[in-house]
């Protein structure tokens, strides 16, 4: 049993010292690949080199590169330094245990071009108190996470391209191979994201270099946006090298371009928000290996905010004009949708809706679907819960993003949530938050109810069920048959024939 004065523990590569803050182990900064720097730059991650002696685990590590300003405004906090040496990790573990706890590995999201594991909205103090190990992991952001220029082909056995799905999965190796050094159980790790970092667990749901790895998955706020092709990154990457004056470009002459000369990219060079199809690690697209319900079997909680809307114009989609796009093109009947959205009549909040409803909710509907075709349990949600003195503020309900604090029971320390929050406010945090650690210590084939608040159900056996959290914007719980079914199984429709936003 570890003991408070010594969070000292013993990993593959090395001893590790870390801290004690408020009956709970912290280990910051802990390496879980080798510095994907120089000729290791689009390579797969590589084994740490073990240490001699003892490492002080107590400060985060630099974040990968991106722009400090859309982090601080969107992605969660100040990222802090950053560096092209970024693959870290860190655990938090409560002090006192007796016997092998669920592990809940946490990837941020971020458009996979901002944000850091240590961020404020995902300090694990909070569940680690709940009996849980908690893992935050860094990984490659932008172009040094995502490349596929011709001239690294043959480097490896394989082609790969996806490199920060690569480095998610070391870290998930690294979690198999030392954390019951934590207290945590390796054969108990629900693998959970928000936005890319769901993005990134549906990936890596379907990935056969990430079979067996994690046994349960929690996908918050995910889209439907397809992957890129490998022939349109194989582009891209030819476009950004011509960016730089590399017309016929060496693999060494991509490596010498400046790290931090890749992220402020923009337009057609920038790189989007979702992986690589056709290399070793994800060989088909993920959304049709979920149509044809083909994700590895695993208990799966999924779902998404009541203003996702809020995120388009950040990827500059203009709301109305998605309506009158639709009108022009006739490529869903206006009188379908209003029919589906009675009483909706103005065309920027139809368009809310409507955009919401094709880019994150339908998603949860087609996961519960693929789920129960696998004979797997699925635990869907719809978030509405908005801060009491906010309501004005989230006047058409909570954006996207906005669980992640409640989720973590962090709104004391998340931004701009800690300047408003109230006690009503933090005990409605601590009920989600009881329901998410619920989930990663009970969640199986044979366990079909979570309890909390209201007990939960999942959708099995064809039953089409939904917790919402928050109702109206107002603390509360209620569980939903059918939820949106009329408008989600159109949606769903339109997304098997790849029709997308742009």
């Amino acid at each position: 049993m570890q003991t408070p004065a010594l969070p000292l523990v013993h990993t593959r590569q090395g001893d590790l010292l870390g801290m004690f803050e408020d009956d709970v182990h912290l280990w910051r900064g802990i390496p879980f690949a080798a510095p994907p720097v120089g000729s290791l730059r689009w390579r797969s991650p590589q084994p740490v080199i073990p240490w001699q002696g003892v490492r002080e685990a107590h400060q985060f590590s630099p974040s990968s590169w991106q722009d400090i300003n859309s982090c601080r405004e969107l992605g969660g906090g100040d990222p802090g330094a950053f560096s092209e040496d970024c693959l870290y990790l860190n655990v938090w573990a409560p002090a006192q245990r007796t016997q092998p706890l669920p592990v809940m590995v946490w990837l941020h999201g971020g458009g996979f071009a901002i944000g850091a594991g240590s961020l404020p909205p995902y300090d694990g103090k909070a569940l680690a108190k709940r009996d849980a190990v908690v893992v935050t992991v860094n990984y490659r952001l932008g172009h040094l996470g995502f490349f596929a220029h011709p001239a690294l082909k043959g480097e490896e056995d394989e082609r790969v391209c996806n490199f920060a799905l690569l480095d998610q999965i070391a870290a998930l190796k690294w979690v198999q191979e030392n954390i019951a050094a934590f207290g945590g159980d390796g054969d108990n790790v629900t693998l959970f994201g928000e936005s890319a970092g769901a993005r990134s667990v549906m990936s890596l749901m379907v990935s056969p270099k990430a079979k067996g790895l994690f046994h349960k998955a929690i996908i918050q706020s995910s889209y439907t946006l397809p992957d890129q092709t490998l022939e349109h990154a194989e582009a891209k990457s030819q476009a950004i090298a011509r960016h730089f004056d590399l017309h016929n470009a060496t693999a060494e002459q991509l490596r010498a371009i400046p790290a931090e000369s890749l992220w402020p990219l923009d337009g057609e060079l920038k790189q989007g928000p979702v992986p690589i199809c056709g290399d070793a690690v994800l060989p088909q697209p993920m959304l049709d290996m979920f149509f044809a319900a083909r994700q590895h079997p695993m208990p799966v909680m999924v779902g998404s905010n009541s203003d996702e809307a809020s995120v388009m114009a950040v990827f500059g989609v203009d709301l109305a004009g998605q309506i009158q796009k639709l009108r022009r093109e006739r490529r869903l009947g206006l009188g379908l949708i209003k029919l589906l959205y009675p009483g909706v009549k103005d065309d920027v909040e139809l368009g809310r809706q409507v955009c919401r409803d094709m880019a994150f909710t339908t998603l949860g509907y087609l996961v519960m679907q693929a789920q129960q075709r696998v004979g797997q349990p699925c635990w869907r949600y719809w978030f509405d819960y908005v801060a009491q003195a906010e309501h004005d503020t989230y006047a058409h309900g909570t954006w996207h993003g906005n669980e992640v604090p409640y989720v973590f029971d962090t709104l004391t320390l998340a931004e701009p949530a800690r300047q408003y929050v109230n006690q009503h406010d933090c005990a409605f945090s601590a009920q989600v938050a009881d329901y998410w650690v619920n989930f990663a210590r009970h969640a199986s084939i044979t366990c079909d109810t979570l309890h909390g608040p209201l007990r939960w159900p999942a959708s099995i056996k064809g039953r089409d069920r939904l917790l919402r959290i928050g109702l109206n914007k107002h603390a509360g719980f209620k569980v939903e048959n059918r939820f949106m079914r009329a408008r989600l199984a159109l949606f769903r429709r339109v997304m098997r024939h790849h029709v997308t936003l742009d």
